[in-house]
This record gives structure tokens, C-alpha cells and sequence, in this order.
């Protein structure tokens, strides 16, 4: 089992977690959100900026063993107001052109008044 860091966190951080791991060519990618990896900044705005930020995350941390969006088999998404979900699904849809992963999706009470937080699953080619 190897434990993947987003490229952009500092060794400082205290959360008893890893932002990925990687078992067997699987990666299992802890909950991202809109967050600014670097100074810990929680970046609130709305649903479409949000999910932004929380895709990239996810995307930097995936090109860390060289996988892309294309690579994810299963997304669980939990949104703060379920209202936000076709503006969501929007967003969202863009980065999977191809086939799209299975979801689930909830809403959910978010910590700091985040509005979305998304984990993930991949598989190595």
C-alpha cells in the first residue's frame, strides 16, 4: 500500500489521512474539496467555482501515478444544497467526455461551509 500526497500540501499538515492510496493499481482518493491545497485555505464561493477547484484537486493528485479523469470508475459526491445539483452535474460532466464513472450522490453537511466535497476511485491502466 503507498500513500499518494497531493503535489501541493506541505509535510506540516495534521490530518490523520492520506489524499490517496494506491493498492493492487487502484487508487482510493480521500475526500477533496475547495480547498487551497498549499496554505490550507477553504476558497467559498459558489457551486460552479467550487467544483472546480475540488476537480482540480483531484486531478493533481491523480497525475501523481500519471492517471487522468479518464481513469476513475466510481465517484461519490456530497453536495451542501441538493438544489445545486444540475448546476453541478454540469460542471462536472465536462471533465468526463468519454464514459462516465458510477456515482452516487447526497447532500450532505459539509465542514466549513463547504459546498461540495467529492472522493474517488481509480484504476491504473
Amino acid at each position: 500500500m503507498k500513500s499518494i500526497k497531493h503535489p501541493l500540501r506541505l509535510d506540516n499538515h495534521s490530518f490523520p489521512l492520506s489524499d490517496a492510496i494506491l493498492e493492487d493499481n487502484w487508487m482510493y482518493v480521500s475526500g477533496q474539496g475547495p480547498v487551497d491545497v498549499a496554505t490550507g485555505e477553504f476558497k467559498l464561493s459558489n457551486i460552479v467555482e467550487e467544483t472546480k477547484l475540488t476537480m482540480e484537486n483531484i486531478r493533481l493528485i491523480l497525475a501523481q501515478e500519471n492517471l487522468g479523469f479518464e481513469h476513475i470508475v466510481k465517484c461519490n459526491v456530497h453536495l451542501a444544497d441538493i438544489h445545486d445539483f444540475d448546476v453541478f452535474n454540469r460542471v462536472y460532466a465536462a471533465y468526463f467526455p468519454g464514459t462516465k464513472p458510477a456515482r452516487t450522490t447526497v447532500q450532505s453537511v459539509l465542514m466549513r461551509g463547504i459546498l461540495v466535497e467529492i472522493d474517488c476511485v481509480a484504476k491504473k491502466p
